[in-house]
């Protein structure tokens, strides 16, 4: 596993409820020492403790790269090219990854299959995507969860799907590897323009028709992006998104409720915790869609006030006559 936040954490738990023994690689000292010495992680879901048996914290990427057969990815998309820039196509030659990344590669504009492929040499059916719905938090509480594991190899799917079901989490395996990414991705930007509209004080009656546009241009983006045949109503795609444009839980949503409440992007990210992946997706999206030119009037709109400084009262204002 590779990566000391929430989920990763959260999918340390589901793995060790199988018994199985992870190598673990945390950037951070203070969260490996509290691994080491009390069996939680201190920063992040702290309650959570660990079999210290079923735990090996690691220090040096490419050691705990060299010695697995399956890399399990879970760090904040701006962070993966820095994180992983010690590494080389050798050290993933021939084995599974694993990506629990929510976002793209800023400034590639890359979704997490494209990057390990152009830059790792990893071909499309050793790498797994594990998309929601699903929050860390749930996880760690022991609620009743669903993922969707998707590669285009099934038996591969299937080890993973494996893997993660537990008493907890129920598994489902899909082979659209680039149409659950980027939904995954455009889920955060829609989740952030939910808390932007909450922020603002429209009511629960606009958020239904926000959401539901919302899904419309996931189909739409993913359709051009990907075009196979897929049923946006599955958990991985509608689910997804419902929970992240809705739950508590939620940092994007949060994230965009302190923009619709007039915080500046600046002072919204210095007050969060945590990374909202979805400020970064939002610029990502937008350069992709140059190319494809897909109808997104939310995204756009997202995207004007989170990089073009746009007031969120009139941008939002001018996006509900678009809204059907």
């Amino acid at each position: 596993m590779i990566g000391g936040g929430s989920w990763a954490t959260a999918l340390v738990k589901v793995l060790n409820e199988n018994k199985h023994i992870v190598n673990w690689w945390i950037r951070n000292s203070e969260i490996r020492k509290s691994l080491k010495e009390h069996g939680n992680n201190s920063r992040y879901i702290s309650s959570i403790f660990f079999e210290k048996n079923l735990i090996s914290v690691q220090e040096d990427l490419i050691d705990t790269a060299r010695k697995a057969d399956v890399i399990f990815l879970a760090t904040p998309s701006a962070f993966v090219k820095e994180t992983l820039s010690v590494l080389h196509p050798q050290d993933f030659k021939n084995k599974v990854i694993v990506s629990a990344v929510k976002g793209m590669i800023p400034g590639d504009n890359l979704v997490m299959a494209d990057f390990f492929q152009q830059h790792y040499d990893v071909p499309n059916n050793r790498f797994i995507v594990v998309s929601g719905p699903c929050h860390a938090e749930e996880v760690a509480l022991e609620k009743l969860s669903y993922l969707t594991i998707a590669c285009p190899d099934a038996s591969n799917a299937k080890m993973i799907a494996s893997w993660l079901h537990c008493r907890y989490m129920k598994t489902n395996t899909s082979d659209d590897i680039f149409g659950t990414e980027y939904s995954a991705v455009l889920k955060n930007v829609y989740a952030i323009t939910s808390g932007i509209c909450n922020g603002l004080a429209y009511g629960d009656n606009f958020q239904a028709v926000l959401i539901s546009n919302a899904i419309e241009e996931i189909e739409r983006f993913v359709k051009a992006v990907h075009p196979i045949t897929r049923d946006i109503k599955d958990s991985a795609y509608l689910g997804d998104l419902l929970v992240t444009a809705y739950s508590q839980f939620s940092r994007n949503r949060n994230f965009g409720n302190m923009i619709g409440k007039g915080y500046s992007v600046k002072s919204a990210q210095l007050e969060m915790n945590m990374v909202a992946e979805g400020y970064y997706a939002t610029a990502c999206i937008n350069a992709v869609n140059k190319k494809y030119n897909v109808d997104m009037p939310i995204a756009n709109a997202t995207y004007n006030i989170l990089y073009q400084k746009f007031s969120p009262v009139l941008e939002i204002r001018l996006l509900t006559e678009r809204l059907k």
